[in-house]
């Protein structure tokens, strides 16, 4: 999306208002000169698709716009790709050179190691309460809120209505009918198969975001990595087989020869050039969708058997402040500002993503009416436990390995129970 970026300008009482709060305690850490300028470290993903139309440039804006405000307030900004961000953040604390703000993964461990300050410390009470509440919820660790959702998302299944078409299956009006069952989907790809589309069913497994397509998977069929109570069961019987019948498509030729090395952008991408049938899907598509004149169906997520409810994935990123640069009243000063209704908006328009204050909601759904499936699916989406410390671990090993289970489905998630149980002891 080529889209001028916009710069928010303050107005003299916000301005006013995170000057005071920049006086309400010391901000004399390394990061301080001595004409009373504070400098704060902010480390931000890149959401830029393939490197097109890079946060950098939103995230310009409103650290000019915030250094005009607030001039004795200096933000030092680093951009990371979102592949990367993870590894990079980890190495940051490891070698003790922390940041002031994170936005992008996740908090968990941070917070179980003090790192972190609450968001009762970095955000007004008129912000918190704007914050849709599964959100900020969802941000919390030990009743403690850490992470504070900053965009979010949910998904769909997509299917491409001319491939539908090309294939004979049943259309109603100008959608497709989506399957609703996996006893469908398999029907649907077979007939997709036969018409030579080169990917009936996308799976992407690979290491962008396997635990996330994972999870769609897995819940449909009523299973996730934990139950009610918070207890690990990512080799769960449900799970186990759920990855028996996905092995089933793989082995059928149904989906990507080898779904542990597709990432999900990619899969996207082939979407987008007509090479792939349906898949799980999300707003960041739309763009492309648009761009490529493609006419496609949004439907909810198929379940294992007849008369499941369907499930779907939230997914928050999140921003949070980490304490040892004792720096909370400038971070608070930038967040609030941050939270601003007009900067909120902005990012989410700019990259087809939900927001995450209810404000934002309003001026979305009418702004950009094909979010508004998303946003209705929002509030009852299922998140992965990203407040449990031991995510980070799963999480990542998930990445790597769950490729894997395609063929071993039993072995593979024994083996990352495992560390999921042992993660942190």
């Amino acid at each position: 999306m080529n889209k001028r970026l916009w710069i928010a300008t303050a107005t003299a009482a916000t301005a006013a208002l995170a000057l005071t709060a920049c006086g309400s305690s010391g901000g004399s850490g390394s990061g301080s000169a001595a004409d009373g300028t504070t400098t704060i470290k902010v480390v931000a993903a890149d959401y830029g698709s393939n490197g097109q139309n890079p946060s950098q440039a939103y995230w310009d804006g409103v650290i000019q716009a915030f250094q005009q405000a607030n001039p004795k307030i200096k933000v030092d900004l680093q951009v990371i790709n979102w592949n990367d961000i993870s590894a990079k953040l980890a190495t940051m604390v490891q070698n003790k050179q922390y940041p002031d703000v994170v936005e992008g993964p996740g908090y968990a461990s941070f917070a179980q190691n003090g790192l972190l300050y609450g968001a009762n410390d970095l955000l007004d009470p008129a912000v918190q309460s704007d914050l849709v509440p599964a959100l900020a919820k969802a941000g919390q660790q030990n009743g403690t809120a850490y992470g504070i959702p900053f965009v979010s998302s949910s998904r769909a299944f997509l299917i491409n209505n001319a491939l539908w078409q090309k294939a004979g299956l049943p259309m109603s009006g100008n959608q497709a009918v989506a399957p609703k069952t996996w006893a469908d989907v398999e029907t649907d790809a077979k007939a997709l198969k036969a018409a030579g589309v080169e990917v009936p069913l996308g799976l992407p497994l690979g290491s962008e975001e396997a635990q996330a397509e994972s999870f769609m998977w897995e819940m449909n069929n009523g299973g996730g990595y934990t139950d009610a109570g918070g207890k690990w069961t990512v080799n769960s019987a449900a799970n186990v087989a759920t990855f028996q019948q996905l092995g089933k498509w793989v082995d059928a030729g149904l989906t990507e020869k080898d779904p542990g090395s597709v990432k999900r952008t990619d899969l996207y991408a082939d979407f987008a050039s007509g090479k792939v049938g349906m898949l799980n899907g999300m707003p960041t598509q739309l763009d492309d969708i648009k761009k490529n004149n493609l006419q496609v169906t949004w439907a909810a997520l198929p379940t294992a058997q007849a008369g499941g409810t369907p499930q779907t994935l939230g997914v928050g990123d999140w921003i949070y402040g980490f304490k040892p640069g004792g720096h909370a009243a400038q971070i608070k000063a930038f967040l609030n500002f941050a939270f601003q209704k007009d900067n909120q908006v902005k990012f989410d328009e700019e990259y087809n993503l939900l927001p995450v204050t209810k404000s934002a909601i309003t001026q979305v759904q009418t702004d950009v009416p094909a979010l508004v499936p998303f946003l209705n699916a929002l509030p009852a989406a299922q998140f992965v436990p990203v407040a449990n410390p031991a995510w980070d671990t799963v999480n990542s090993q998930v990445k790597t390995q769950i490729g894997g289970a395609l063929k071993d489905p039993q072995g593979v998630l024994d083996t990352l129970q495992k560390a999921a149980s042992t993660a942190g002891q």
